[in-house]
This record gives structure tokens, C-alpha cells and sequence, in this order.
């Protein structure tokens, strides 16, 4: 069966605080002109809080400017399979084998996960036995996998009653949009960002969502929903900007946050009320975020203003650290903060920063445009994705010599590493999860049996 994201027992929530957008100021502490590609970098970068950029030529509603190949959407299987409150034992991490330094395997190719009527614009590891696939935006849903079966433990759809949440100034029913997620450390909670908001009908609430935010400020601020493994459930709404697409915790789960592609901002969430304290003000097209061990302060990439931004969660200020070439998108860091990494799509490149100046300290050559990357548990090596060449790169962390390439399905857009069994997965645009073995086969690897 299928299971309405009905909320149950979470209670209403704290009054909302007003936003604060903070200043942005003008010092540049490093900088960077990186060579885009043929007929990819020459997109003019919109003012502070401007909504004029697509993130590719295409100008179809939805998250088609940045995914321009989007396949249509339909329904979701109504598969629930194991309970996933199940899954996801703290103990796992004392359970995992010491797998070998990921710099020094390959990827092995395992298997291609189509079940579930998915088509995934992310998927995410728990950690702790789920997998998380947020569909692209007009399937309204999401699934969850159990890490080692690879079997569907839950499809869920996108639609709440903001009602039951304590939220007023709604429709009775209203539907979200998944775009990325991101799970608190213990696994128990995932917080979902949805690019725009429907009412029951999936008509749109206010003018409809784009990449090139044609309609600005006449596009309605949408939802993080936070999914519970214990009640199977959304069990939050919050309530953050415009187009909201990335989402990060930092370390100590104290706080969200989400970049709200249309506000040019990133949205600051106490997770404790659930609730947004302020909007920190950034530039066109915010996407990727790296909280840093501190738990004060953050990076964060604006794509369209080919900048990234050192932010203090503290003083709710960002400043640009570093100018790149074409598109900045994603960004990790290794375990300790000593390094950040960062893609640049639009240039076909990774850089290493270094995070007390905001300096390169190296780059290196990717695929055709690489999106999202994933980092190994050790830290060693870095899989990033290569959407238009349909494959996946595997990079020594330290050195950035590539380790490997892989074929992938058609436009890879979604990667994560999950440290139970040893794999990477590769969210396909197409309608598939690759996997592959970061072990070398491993004894307790997916890929050893």
C-alpha cells in the first residue's frame, strides 16, 4: 500500500520567526578564472537576490534547466516492503567491515536498481541500512531502499496537510516537489527540500516554479519535509524560500540548511522548532552546501554568479571566498575539515580548497559536466558524476589523479557512498540506481556475497 504523508503526533509547531536576510559583504579572499566550456560559460550573473538565470537554455517549468532532459512523470509503485523502522540499528557502524583505502580500488560494477518506477534526480545513504531516492519533481514522491537487498522498503508521496502541522494560509491538501535530501546522523530522520508547492490537484500555488525564476517573488515560498523512520511518515513541514533545492545538516544536527535557488539565499532552520531563523542572502542560484566541523560555519556555491561563499551561521553573514569559472555546483569536505571540494560544472573540473583561505589548492579535469560528488568514509576518494557522458569518476582525494571511470545510465545527476555495505550509487536521470563495489570485493561486501 501506499502510504499520504499525514503527520502523527508531531504537534503544531513553535510561531514562525520573521527572516533576516543578512548583509552580503564584498571582500574576496581568493580568486579563480577557470575556462568554461564551448558555449557553456558565457551566462551573465544576475544582482544579489536576482531570479534571471537558468541553469541551462531550456525554459520549461521545474527543475528542467538544470536537468534538461527530464523523462515525463507518473505514478509511483505503491510497494512497502519491510518495515524500515527495522533498519538503521546504531550499531551497524561497529558492525562494518574495515574495508581497504578507497583511493586504492576500483569501481565495480554491480547492479542496476530499476524497481520502484523510479526515475531519481538524488539519492542518499543513511548510513545506517536505508537508501533514499527523491524522484524527479512531477512523480511527487519518494523511495527507500534497504542498503544490502536493494528491495523498495517504501514509496511515499509528496502530499501533506499543512493543516495538521500548524500551518495555516494553505490549501486543505498541498504537494511538494522532492529535489534533494539529507538524513540526521543516527539515520532516523531525512529532511526532503521540494522545488515548488501544489494544491491536492497539483495545480500551483502562486506562479509556477522555474529555473529561470521567470515569475520572481510571484513564485511561492515552499517545504522541507522531514521523513521519520519510526512512523513511516513525514513528520515536519518547514517552511524555507523560493525554489529550495540542496539541503545539508551540520555536524551536530542543530541546524538545517537550504539553498533557495530563487531568493538567492540560504535558509538557517533550528531543527529543535523546526522552524527557519533567518535568510542569509547570497547570489543567483545557490546550490551546493559543505557544513563545516565547527557546526558555526558553512560554503556555499552560488552557480549563476560563478561564486562561492564562506558563510558565519553565527553572525548569519556570507562573504565570497572564491570566483570560478562556469557553474559552481557541489560541494563535500573529508571527515576533519582540512579539505573542501568543490565541482565546476560549466568547466569540467574539481577543485581542492583549502578551508581556512578559501584558496585552490588543486584541480583537476572531470567528464562532461560533473554534478553531484560523493566522498568515501575514509576519506580517500572522491566519485563524482559526469552527466552528459553518462559516466562516473573515481578520484584519489589527495592527489585528484583519477582512479577509475565508469559507465553509468543515461544522465547521471545523484551520488552517494554507503559505509554499511561498501557501494556506491548512482542516481540516473534515466529511471535507474547504478551500484557499484568501492571494495575490491571485500569479504562482507555486496560485492564478496
Amino acid at each position: 500500500m501506499s502510504r499520504t504523508a499525514v503527520a502523527s503526533g508531531s504537534g503544531p509547531p513553535s510561531p514562525r520567526l520573521r527572516r533576516r536576510p543578512a548583509a552580503v559583504t564584498s571582500l574576496v579572499v581568493g580568486a579563480l578564472v577557470l575556462a568554461g566550456c564551448a558555449g557553456e560559460g558565457s551566462e551573465p550573473a544576475a544582482e544579489p537576490g536576482g531570479s534571471t538565470q537558468a541553469e541551462s537554455a531550456s525554459s520549461d517549468a521545474g527543475e528542467s534547466g538544470e536537468e534538461a532532459d527530464e523523462p515525463s512523470g507518473g505514478d509511483a509503485a505503491d510497494d512497502v516492503e519491510p518495515d524500515p523502522s527495522d533498519e538503521g540499528d546504531a550499531d551497524d557502524e561497529q558492525d562494518r567491515p574495515d574495508w581497504p583505502t578507497s583511493s586504492s580500488t576500483g569501481l565495480q560494477p554491480l547492479e542496476t536498481i530499476t524497481a520502484g518506477d523510479i526515475s531519481p534526480k538524488s539519492v542518499v545513504s543513511s548510513g545506517h541500512g536505508l537508501i533514499i531516492t527523491n524522484n524527479m519533481m512531477y512523480q511527487h514522491n519518494i523511495t527507500l531502499y534497504d542498503a544490502r537487498t536493494h528491495e523498495v522498503v517504501q514509496t511515499l508521496e509528496d502530499t501533506v496537510q499543512p493543516a495538521e502541522f500548524g500551518l495555516e494560509g494553505y490549501p486543505e491538501t498541498v504537494a511538494g516537489s522532492p529535489v534533494e535530501a539529507t538524513w540526521t546522523a543516527d539515520g532516523q530522520h531525512a529532511y526532503v527540500s521540494n522545488y515548488q508547492l501544489n494544491d491536492g490537484a497539483h495545480r500551483d500555488l502562486g506562479a509556477s516554479a522555474d529555473d529561470p525564476c521567470t515569475a520572481g517573488e510571484a513564485i511561492r515560498p515552499s517545504f522541507v519535509y522531514r521523513y521519520s523512520v519510526d512512523e513511516q511518515d513525514w513528520d515536519q513541514l518547514i517552511e524555507v524560500g523560493r525554489v529550495p533545492k540542496f539541503l545539508t545538516l551540520t555536524p551536530d544536527d542543530s541546524r538545517l540548511l537550504v539553498s533557495n535557488w530563487c531568493d538567492a539565499s540560504m535558509s538557517v532552520v533550528d531543527t529543535a522548532s523546526g522552524e527557519e531563523t533567518e535568510q542569509i542572502a547570497l547570489n543567483s542560484m545557490p546550490r551546493g552546501i559543505v557544513a563545516m566541523p565547527d557546526n558555526t560555519t558553512a560554503y556555499a556555491t552560488a552557480m549563476f554568479a560563478d561564486e562561492v561563499y564562506a558563510v558565519d551561521l553565527e553572525e548569519g553573514t556570507a562573504e565570497v571566498a572564491l570566483r570560478t569559472g562556469s557553474r559552481p555546483r557541489h560541494l563535500v569536505r573529508d571527515a576533519a575539515g582540512e579539505d573542501v571540494y568543490l565541482t565546476v560544472s560549466g568547466a569540467d573540473a574539481v577543485l581542492r580548497l583549502d578551508p581556512e583561505t578559501g584558496d585552490v589548492v588543486d584541480r583537476t579535469a572531470t567528464g562532461d559536466e560533473p554534478r553531484s560528488m560523493a566522498i568515501s568514509a575514509d576519506g580517500s576518494a572522491l566519485h563524482v558524476v559526469n552527466y552528459h557522458a553518462d559516466t562516473v569518476s573515481k578520484f584519489d582525494a589527495e592527489t585528484l589523479e583519477e582512479v577509475d571511470r565508469r559507465s553509468t545510465g543515461h544522465h547521471p545527476v545523484g551520488i552517494t557512498y554507503d559505509a554499511v555495505t561498501g557501494s556506491v550509487l548512482v542516481a540516473n536521470y534515466g529511471g535507474s540506481l547504478s551500484v557499484y563495489d568501492d571494495t575490491g570485493g571485500a569479504p562482507g561486501s555486496l560485492a564478496a556475497g
